[in-house]
């Protein structure tokens, strides 16, 4: 062990004169770690916010969208389909029609996206079917042939169907605002619908809006024979969803545009990372407010040992080796609580990860549990924080002790 580090280590051991020293001493290792922690709980949660969000959406919905840019629908959807099927990175394909409807349930109602949808493509470009926990999405299939007179198919995610008050096997009735015109005005368009399965993604924007039926049915619905309003793509890298976009949106045609999955949740994503900013700029306060009980318990030190430092100087130690000793002893300090509260903020980031002890209001969050992700990165980063701040406090007293003449130390010893 080196000189410096040997003597900074008998320092910490010391039995004090003072007890406050050695008191804010203990602060300065508890407010280290407890610092420590709080930043490597809160990048946990910030990370693994984002990455739950982006799981859900990106598995939930398509990579890529086209549609027309005038809003109008296309017709030539199968020939389109074939086309752009061989565009670089695309891996699957989906048409859908989509509209804004009233879904009632006796007295209870409530407003819904209604996506048509063939059940085979949508499963390869979106997850939300794949979430059925109460029946099936099989009747949406277009090989399914329905008798004459029978109520076609639906599914629903279970927080409508909650609000609904819904279940497996009842019939709701859905209203299209495209209504007919008639010599008394617009008349809404409505149309009783079963309820053959009913999805939960978890996710609250999806399972309390969204609304599945087979492609033909909201074809009528929406009076838009052999017609979709949009083209969903799943693609084989999900970053590079706005070159595959250009490239669709290029190959389609003029007419067409295409948006993405980051385009959709762009401020959503930016606002996590401000929130992952602004909380790492706050909690870093409370290892400055350590680092200054380390600033306070080594000048107190320094004038506790001002007799040893003027000895060890008369036996020939340098200034620049006092001055080591109480760097040593500050990065020793920092050390120790940086790494309690490395331990103690994974093992509480890993225990929230795994037992998902913190539930929240999925209204509200879009998400029913608080998650965690700790990662390796952000442990480098808050230590070398916290070992940096820490250093920056030692320099003063270092300084001061550095400074010590022998001779007035020791004249009335």
């Amino acid at each position: 062990m080196r000189f410096e580090l040997f003597i900074a280590a008998r320092y910490l051991r010391a039995r004090r004169r003072q007890a406050v020293v050695g008191l804010i001493t203990a602060i300065s290792v508890v407010g280290v770690a407890a610092g420590v922690a709080s930043l490597i709980i809160a990048l946990a949660i910030t990370n693994g916010m984002r990455r739950d969000l982006q799981e859900r959406l990106v598995g939930s919905t398509a990579h890529v969208l086209l549609m027309r840019t005038a809003g109008d629908g296309m017709t030539n959807w199968p020939e389109l389909m074939s086309r752009l099927a061989t565009v670089p990175h695309v891996v699957a394909q989906s048409p859908g029609l989509y509209g804004q409807v009233l879904i009632s349930r006796g007295a209870r109602s409530g407003g819904a996206l209604i996506k048509g949808i063939i059940p085979a493509d949508e499963r390869k470009v979106g997850d939300l079917l794949q979430s059925i926990n109460q029946g099936s999405a099989d009747e949406l299939a277009p090989t399914v042939t329905l008798a004459t007179g029978v109520t076609p198919p639906i599914v629903i995610g279970n927080e409508l169907a909650t609000t609904l008050g819904a279940t497996v096997g009842d019939t709701l009735l859905v209203t299209s605002p495209q209504g007919e015109l008639t010599p008394l005005g617009l008349v809404p368009r409505y149309q009783r619908f079963r309820v053959v399965g009913i999805f939960a993604s978890g996710f609250y924007q999806y399972d309390s809006s969204y609304v599945f039926m087979r492609l033909t049915d909201a074809q009528r619905l929406f009076s838009e024979p052999d017609v979709i309003s949009v083209l969903s793509f799943r693609i084989d890298d999900l970053y590079k969803a706005q070159q595959v976009g250009d490239a669709l949106a290029q190959a389609a045609g003029p007419g067409f545009q295409a948006t993405n999955w980051m385009e959709q949740n762009r401020e959503l994503f930016r606002a996590l990372k401000l929130e992952q900013v602004v909380t790492f700029i706050v909690l870093a306060l409370i290892v400055i407010v350590a680092a200054l009980n380390i600033l306070i318990a080594l000048t107190m030190m320094v004038m506790e040992k001002t007799r040893d430092i003027a000895v060890m100087m008369s036996f020939g130690v340098r200034a620049e080796q006092i001055r080591r000793i109480f760097l040593c002893q500050g990065l020793l300090i920092s050390s120790i609580g940086t790494v309690l509260g490395l331990i103690a903020g994974y093992a509480a980031s890993v225990a929230g990860s795994h037992f998902r002890f913190i539930h929240l209001d999925a209204s509200v969050y879009s998400i029913d549990y608080l998650p965690f992700a700790p990662r390796f990165t952000d442990a480098l980063i808050v230590a070398a924080v916290s070992l940096g701040v820490s250093l920056l406090a030692t320099l003063y007293p270092s300084s001061s002790a550095a400074s010590i003449l022998p001779a007035e130390a020791l004249r009335y010893e």
